[in-house]
């Protein structure tokens, strides 16, 4: 008999202000049943970041773990990509 296999997601990192924890948006895309038109729809997920590796706007992988707190029940697995960071500096 296997064991089931916990599902995994990539997502952007929406707010990486909070301690140890991460909001990554997930989005998916679905044709209408009746229009056939693509449809794109997003859901936020708190997972938990034990090493506070990631920054706003980093492509991350979570996977699903037991829950950890009221909201959250997934734990980032890697960051894919990091985002670009650049400062925009004045000239007075």
């Amino acid at each position: 008999m296997s064991k089931n296999k916990k599902r995994e997601l990539v997502g952007t990192v929406l707010e990486s202000k909070m301690d140890k924890t991460v909001v990554v948006k997930i989005s998916r895309k679905f044709a209408h049943p009746v229009y056939k038109k693509l449809i794109t729809r997003s859901k936020k997920y708190y997972a938990h970041d034990s090493q506070n590796m990631c920054n706003t706007g980093d492509t991350v992988r979570i996977i699903e773990s037991k829950p950890i707190s009221k909201l959250k029940t997934w734990n980032v697995l890697k960051v894919e990509k990091e985002s670009i960071k650049w400062y925009n500096k004045r000239q007075d």
